[in-house]
């Protein structure tokens, strides 16, 4: 029998039930150790680079400037800047994708404001990280990258 994908109400596909279940396995269950506890953790990070674009732009982007910013030969404490903001980009775009989760959970198909109102507030968190991110990587990469390519 050929299960329908579902859609979320952002137009990201998400997985078949079926593969949804396989994937899950066992999650529901508390991690009984240390290693459990890391394979839920990287199940969460492989379903959200699997099936959301934005998080897979963002890491491209990270791991562009990061190049970029060895290439350059930045300060230890810039890398360190850079890391974090990265981080901090990924983190929050991992939180959106919770809170669409349990959002899509509780009300299922129907349209509620609150309901999205908390998406599109979880969203903007990721947009205002990300725009903030893209200034402080300004900062800290367009001085040295203007004297690297005069020289």
């Amino acid at each position: 029998m050929k299960e329908d994908k579902t859609k979320f109400s952002n137009g990201i596909d998400e997985l078949s039930t079926k593969e949804h279940q396989l994937y899950r396995k066992d999650s529901w269950l508390i991690a009984k150790n240390l290693s459990a506890s890391f394979k839920y953790a990287v199940q969460g990070l492989i379903y959200t680079f699997s099936s959301q674009r934005n998080f897979r732009i963002h890491i491209l982007i990270g791991i562009l400037v990061s190049f970029i910013a060895l290439w350059l030969n930045l300060p230890f404490t810039h890398l360190a800047i850079l890391v974090l903001t990265i981080g901090v980009v990924l983190i929050l775009e991992l939180l959106n994708t919770s809170i669409e989760a349990v959002v899509d959970l509780t009300i299922g198909r129907r349209f509620n404001t609150l309901a999205r109102t908390a998406k599109d507030s979880a969203a903007a968190a990721v947009l205002v990280a990300s725009l903030c991110s893209i200034l402080i990587g300004a900062f800290l990469i367009l001085p040295p990258l203007f004297i690297r390519l005069s020289i």
